[in-house]
């Protein structure tokens, strides 16, 4: 465990995220053209794609994760802010993987041939599996507490090998899609190439800091009354 409390780095964390959704919404609306459920263009409904898996997945799940070390909240209460955070960045990277294939199969592209969708489906089919298995053992009904105490650090171990694998998923969509945009006449030094590129590198640095807030000590929760009076109970 680092030892630096984990508030500072989550502010770090914070700051790289909002600049990461920021950077994702402009190259998608600004560069892309904007995001549509239905359009006759069909691009439009693939930049769903890369915004909710970034902020969705990536960004909210990274949340999930830094809440239960960086809020200063009971244990219950971050529980359940972890639960909720994890259950919007599932629901989102869902969506956003639905409207990658929409795109596909509506412009007449084959699903599932490259690495970025095969690491794809396995983050998420691996992020439900750990969303329903700490829903029940630690949420409702909730396991014995022998059970919890023995998988918690399995639980923690396995939720930051998939978070990093979703981080590093979501870097290799961007220079696949990159790629597919130079080979197509984008300047690859060009402005719209150099945000898609520092987008990924901001994505990168995030889930950094949201393993490094993991690794590092908690933030105490406030005193009770009766310490902040000098007392404590017996």
């Amino acid at each position: 465990m680092v030892k630096i409390v984990a508030l500072p780095i989550t502010f770090v964390a914070h700051a790289l995220g909002i600049a990461g959704a920021v950077m994702v919404l402009v190259w998608c609306i600004d560069f892309r053209g904007g995001l549509a459920w239905e359009s006759t263009n069909k691009n439009l409904i693939f930049n769903i794609h890369p915004v909710l898996m970034l902020i969705g997945l990536i960004i909210i799940g990274g949340e999930a994760i830094i809440s239960y070390k960086s809020l200063p909240f009971k244990k219950e209460t971050k529980k359940v802010i972890h639960l909720v955070l994890n259950a919007i960045a599932l629901i989102l990277g869902c969506i956003g993987i639905y409207c990658a294939f929409k795109f596909h199969n509506q412009s007449g592209i084959a699903n599932l041939y490259s690495l970025h969708s095969w690491l794809g489906i396995s983050v998420i089919v691996l992020y439900g599996l750990q969303w329903i298995y700490g829903f029940v053992l630690f949420f409702f009904p909730g396991g014995p507490a022998w059970l919890r105490s023995e998988s918690l650090p399995w639980h923690i171990l396995f939720g930051l090998f998939v978070y990093i694998l979703a981080v590093a998923t979501a870097a290799i969509g961007f220079l696949e899609k990159l790629t597919f945009l130079e080979s197509s006449g984008l300047a690859k030094y060009g402005t719209e190439a150099l945000l898609v590129n520092f987008t990924a590198i901001v994505a990168i640095l995030y889930g950094a800091f949201v393993v490094l807030s993991v690794l590092s000590r908690p933030t105490p929760p406030p005193p009770r009354q009766e310490e902040i009076a000098g007392y404590s109970a017996i």
